[in-house]
């Protein structure tokens, strides 16, 4: 659930979801279902999600979607401040 200081970025289908048995597994290397997958795209995308302290929500229902939900704390530090560090 988002807070205050997050912001959050949703991404909707209306495809054949995520059987829930699967999820937890979601993000693990190597893991696919794909016959030409490596198994390290979603793993990157966790990663790069959670070096920005962030979290990504994944919830799916076979038949109806999935929802994934890319929670991203607020900075309010000055762009230009970064820039000259």
């Amino acid at each position: 659930m988002k807070s205050p200081n997050q912001i959050s970025i949703s991404v909707n289908d209306h495809g054949v979801g995520i059987p829930k048995e699967r999820i937890p597994t979601l993000g693990e290397p190597f893991y696919t279902t794909k016959e030409k997958g490596t198994g390290l795209g979603l793993m990157t995308c966790f990663k790069i999600i959670e070096s920005h302290h962030g979290e990504l929500i994944i919830e799916s229902e076979e038949g109806i979607g999935t929802t994934i939900e890319i929670l991203l704390p607020i900075s309010f530090q000055p762009f230009f401040s970064t820039l000259s560090s």
